[in-house]
């Protein structure tokens, strides 16, 4: 944690356009700005589907995101199994990040998945981010690989 006090937020499922739009806006500063990922990839056909979740400052101010994949478009990336949501796209601005805004918005997605009667949440981790999906309870399996040309490893967590 950084000597910066606790910044008030909350989170919630994006509700409106209005919420989209900061959620993309929050992916495209982290990943297509920071992370140098491209624009064409960073958005796909799954995002009308997911369930995208967002933390807003008490200003208004968009903090962080992620989405969820279920049905179908989670089906792929989880061996086959409907019954296992996919969490992706999980982003935390700078000035956010070491307030505790990322775990919220993972449990805001695992309570999503509990609501859509999943039984497990994966996900593929940045290598880098790994120490913190295992703080929440994800476990690490099969073999590293690129994503976007960045490390990564499958992850889940039973509900």
């Amino acid at each position: 944690m950084s000597g910066r006090p606790a910044l008030p937020y909350t989170t919630r499922t994006a509700a409106d356009e209005q919420d989209l739009a900061a959620c993309f806006q929050v992916r495209k500063e982290v990943f297509v700005v920071e992370q140098e990922v491209p624009e064409e990839i960073e958005y796909d056909v799954h995002d009308a589907d997911a369930v995208h979740v967002i933390a807003f400052a008490a200003d208004g101010t968009a903090l962080g995101t992620g989405r969820l994949l279920h049905g179908p478009a989670a089906v792929g990336r989880t061996g086959g199994d409907a019954s296992v949501g996919s969490l992706g796209r999980l982003a935390v601005t700078g000035a956010a990040r070491g307030l505790g805004v990322g775990a919220a918005l993972v449990r805001a997605i695992e309570d999503a998945a509990r609501g859509l009667g999943l039984t497990a949440v994966d996900l593929h981790a940045q290598t880098h981010a790994l120490g913190f999906y295992e703080r929440l309870g994800y476990v690490a399996y099969g073999p590293e690989f690129p994503d976007a040309g960045i490390p990564h490893r499958a992850m889940r967590r039973t509900l």
